[in-house]
């Protein structure tokens, strides 16, 4: 990309293009970054209440009230952080009396 002077004009055509570079440029870091990283399968309790500042009770309850699914397999029980995406997005409220 050539450098811009003071007194140039931009177009549309030069601000897609850099939205372009620059969307590029950020796929290209996070790849870069999270190329190692292995996203758990499965979170334990004690996970899940840190992620979610739940205290034992809360979890307990949000999981026997069954809108947080588990699984228990001898003492330990374990969530699917897809799971706990999903409990979060499908309770997503919108504020529509906001004015513009």
């Amino acid at each position: 990309m050539e450098k811009l002077r003071r007194d140039q004009l931009v177009t549309l055509e030069d601000l897609e293009g850099m939205k372009s570079e620059l969307l590029d440029s950020i796929e290209r870091l996070i790849k870069e970054k999270f190329r190692d990283h292995q996203v758990k399968r499965w979170m334990k309790s004690a996970e899940v209440r840190k992620l979610l500042g739940f205290s034992p009770g809360k979890l307990s309850s949000v999981r026997e009230s069954g809108i947080l699914p588990f699984t228990k397999i001898g003492g330990n029980i374990y969530y699917d952080p897809e799971d706990l995406s999903k409990l979060f997005n499908d309770r997503k409220k919108f504020n529509n009396d906001c004015q513009l």
